[in-house]
């Protein structure tokens, strides 16, 4: 249901931009000078929507359409780190803000005395993981460092994790030719010994 509500939504965009379009071209067939800045400005609109959607054109990987989950880790760099992993999620998620996605904090470690320690955070929205995986990876920082009395040059490090938000269920199918069936039966000396069934455990061949 979410696939073809995206979809819906899609087609619909490219149908309004194919109307505005078409109005802009019957404005400009007047050649009325006073719609001139109104005119330039649609031009301008359509322009950069034009170029939004060829960049999404561009996200053809298999989960790139959909939502993401951003981990943050600090890294090496003491106080540092934490405070440049702190930076970090305050950059993505203004980001997020700018361009309407919903965020969520599923968890967040504090550091001891400024910054965080890690947070982990779902960004919901249409092309949220293709924006966002090219952020993954190592992030350095090279400052002044405000936590140093002496003003020292700190390099810090955070790592950013970026995955998909992955909602289809997965049927796993094992081929019964695929399993090695063993029974057991109690081979002791007692009232275990009268116990007669079998007891069958079924695992997957190793290949």
């Amino acid at each position: 249901m979410k696939k073809m509500a995206a979809l819906r939504e899609e087609v619909e965009a490219w149908r309004n931009l194919k109307r505005r379009t078409q109005d802009a071209i019957e404005l400009a067939e007047i050649e009325d000078e006073s719609l001139r800045s109104e005119l330039e400005k649609e031009v301008g609109e359509i322009e950069a929507e034009l170029e939004r959607k060829e960049f999404d054109a561009m996200l053809s990987g298999p989960y790139d359409q959909g939502d993401a989950l951003l981990a943050i880790h600090a890294g090496a760099g003491g106080t540092d780190s934490q405070d440049w992993a702190q930076m970090l999620e305050r950059m993505y998620l203004r980001w997020a803000e700018r361009n309407n996605y919903k965020t969520e904090i599923l968890d967040r470690s504090e550091g001891e005395e400024a910054g965080i320690k890690s947070v982990t955070i779902a960004v919901d929205g249409r092309h949220a993981y293709g924006y966002l995986r090219p952020e993954k990876g190592v992030h350095r920082l090279v400052r002044l460092s405000p936590f140093d009395s002496s003003h020292r040059r700190h390099t810090s490090f955070a790592l950013v994790e970026v995955l998909p938000q992955v909602e289809d269920e997965t049927t796993v199918e094992i081929n019964p030719n695929d399993l090695r069936i063993d029974t057991y039966r109690s081979a002791g000396a007692g009232g275990q010994n009268v116990q007669k069934n079998d007891r069958i455990g079924k695992t997957p061949c190793a290949f």
